[in-house]
């Protein structure tokens, strides 16, 4: 597919369109939500982003993204019973997918009177690496496909004082503007959908998604005001 057409047929950002598939550079014959719409509720906001993306890449992560998704929710539910969590969408999911809750309930143990959760990290860090550079290419219109110097995670709960303030503000003072005429140019003069009230976060959805791009800098996101994850290159 000419890579234009995802332009006019899917709403691409025409700055994107020969910048290839966002996670791994082929040629894209499709787009890729940004974040993807699993960790969304409905309805979905107005202009979510998109990024070209290949078809192999844009299905690799479907099962991934599914599996953190409704990880967290039994997480913040302390229970991977579909009755008991808050999003009609990972209910779903989890009934749909009965060897997904077992799943994700065997790596629970109860301490202390306390539940303790274990994600597969090597699964989160597939999906937050991917996420990150989605979030690269939509700000800056150039991709991001070497491999990160550092991804991290954490609960921001389990976060000291110290660190959650150096987390939430680690964007405040850029290295240097953006690209005039890039999306995160758009973004600090205040311009474009979801354009912060400052230039530090940029809010999909309340409660359920965040994220902060830096020109030289980390990638932020923080996935359910729960979830709170640093890639850097």
């Amino acid at each position: 597919m000419d890579p234009r057409k995802l332009h006019s047929e899917y709403g691409l950002d025409e700055r994107l369109a020969d910048s290839g598939c966002a996670y791994c550079g082929a040629p894209p014959d499709t787009v890729d939500h940004v974040p993807s719409r699993v960790f969304l509720d409905d309805p979905l906001p107005d202009n979510l982003p998109v990024v070209p993306a290949c078809k192999n890449c844009n299905g690799s992560f479907s099962r991934d993204e599914e599996y953190l998704a409704c990880f967290l929710e039994c997480v913040v539910a302390g229970t991977t019973d579909a009755d008991h969590v808050r999003r009609p969408k990972i209910a779903r999911a989890l009934s749909h997918a009965p060897s997904l809750a077992a799943l994700i309930g065997a790596t629970c143990v109860e301490s202390s009177g306390h539940l303790a959760w274990a994600p597969d990290a090597e699964r989160v860090g597939r999906v937050l690496l991917k996420l990150a550079r989605g979030h690269h290419l939509y700000e800056f219109s150039y991709p991001q496909h070497e491999e990160p110097e550092g991804l991290s995670f954490a609960p921001l709960m389990a976060l000291s004082p110290d660190s959650r303030l150096r987390f939430e503000s680690a964007g405040s003072d850029l290295r240097a503007w953006p690209e005039i005429g890039s999306r995160a140019f758009l973004r600090a003069v205040g311009v474009g959908p979801f354009a912060p009230s400052g230039r530090d976060w940029v809010e999909v959805q309340q409660d359920r998604y965040r994220y902060s791009v830096v020109e030289g800098g980390p990638v932020r996101i923080v996935l359910g005001e729960y979830l709170a994850c640093v890639v850097t290159w």
